[in-house]
């Protein structure tokens, strides 16, 4: 469930409200947006994923966190570790690069 939008990370982007499939957040002019309807987040990550500032987090568990510390989240390295972990952050090496079988179609193109 989605729990934190860090308001020092955040850059106001909204591209987490537009990627959330269950219109969780509203925009808030001049301000990150706001998670307005948290019980209706299915837990997707679909935020967290695109969110380019890793300012989201998103609880695996899909009932809301009674206390969410953002220093803790940021020191635990859990803000934008979705994203990381499926290999969507910048500066990592495509995996599928080193497949033997990709290798293989490169050199017969």
């Amino acid at each position: 469930m989605i729990e934190l939008i860090s308001n020092s990370r955040c850059i106001k982007c909204n591209i987490c409200v537009s990627v959330c499939p269950t219109n969780v957040f509203d925009k808030v002019p001049g301000a990150p947006p706001a998670i307005a309807r948290q019980n209706d987040c299915q837990t997707c990550f679909m935020c967290e994923l695109y969110c380019p500032a890793d300012a989201l987090y998103v609880a695996p568990q899909v009932e809301p966190l009674e206390s969410v510390d953002e220093k803790s989240l940021i020191e635990a390295g859990l803000l934008g570790s979705y994203r990381h972990n499926i290999g969507w952050s910048g500066g990592q090496i495509n995996q599928a690069q080193q497949d033997a079988t990709y290798q293989l179609l490169k050199k017969i193109e």
